[in-house]
This record gives C-alpha cells, sequence and structure tokens, in this order.
C-alpha cells in the first residue's frame, strides 16, 4: 500500500450479520419477553406476540381497542361495531426486531417506525447499541404503551 491510498478500516456494526437463533435461546428469549412484560406492562396489554426467523426475532402485541364512538359505525362504513372491535383486537402494534450477535444478551435492536413501515436500527435507553431483550422491550414498548 502507498503513503496517498487510505488504510482499510474495519468498523463493527450490530445491525448487520448476526447467527441463526438456536432452539433453547430462542425458547429463553420468549420466556424471558413474556415474564418481563408481565411484570412491567400488566394490564397494558392482551397477548404478545414473539416470532424467530433465522437471526431474528420479532416483539408484536395485541391491545383491547377499547369502546368505539356511540355513533359507530360512521355513515356510509360497511363495517359494523362487531367486525370492528375483532379487526382492531388481531391487528397487531409491531414493537421491535431483535438481531442475534451470539449470547444470552447480544442483541442489537431495531424499533418498529409507522412513518416508513420499517424495521429502523435504534440505541437502547442506555445509549448502547448491543443489550439484553428486556432492554429492547422496555424502549419499544414503553414508548407504545405509555
Amino acid at each position: 500500500m502507498s503513503p496517498a491510498e487510505p488504510a482499510a478500516r474495519w468498523v463493527y456494526d450490530p445491525h448487520r450479520g448476526g447467527r441463526p437463533i438456536p432452539a433453547a435461546v430462542r425458547r429463553q428469549v420468549e420466556e424471558r419477553l413474556r415474564s418481563y412484560a408481565e411484570r412491567r406492562f400488566a394490564g397494558l396489554y392482551r397477548d404478545l406476540d414473539v416470532r424467530f426467523r433465522g437471526r431474528f426475532c420479532y416483539v408484536d402485541l395485541y391491545r383491547d381497542p377499547g369502546p368505539l364512538p356511540e355513533e359507530w359505525p360512521p355513515p356510509g362504513w360497511s363495517e359494523s361495531r362487531e367486525e370492528a372491535l375483532a379487526r382492531l383486537r388481531s391487528t397487531p402494534l409491531h414493537l421491535c426486531r431483535l438481531r442475534y450477535l451470539g449470547g444470552g444478551d447480544r442483541f442489537s435492536f431495531a424499533f418498529y417506525s409507522y412513518a416508513s413501515e420499517r424495521y429502523e436500527p435504534s440505541a437502547l435507553a442506555t445509549g448502547d447499541m448491543v443489550g439484553s431483550p428486556e432492554d429492547a422491550l422496555e424502549v419499544s414498548a414503553g414508548l407504545r404503551l405509555e
């Protein structure tokens, strides 16, 4: 390499790569997320959905929609009150995607953005880019539920 050429640099990016999540880790992560959600967000959600695909763990939750306005359905609306409630109850609230980097607490975190309809790489509340599944749930559910 000549002095005029820049040195090649390697930069660690926790939002790239990752490892497939082993079955034992999947079970543990799901159990940890459910336990944390029950303790921290009790009464604020109806169900937590934890799914795995390759190196990713996706976390969604379901909420009860609450009462619809008395004048529901609005004029010209083709959906009945019961259909609207069923639809709202079955629509997930996307929270986050975890990327497994190896080890029990080595996950990067991407927050689901409804503005872009994609998972956006994010930092945890500590400012760290890597942390535990509970750290990611605290940030994503805390912002959506409180």
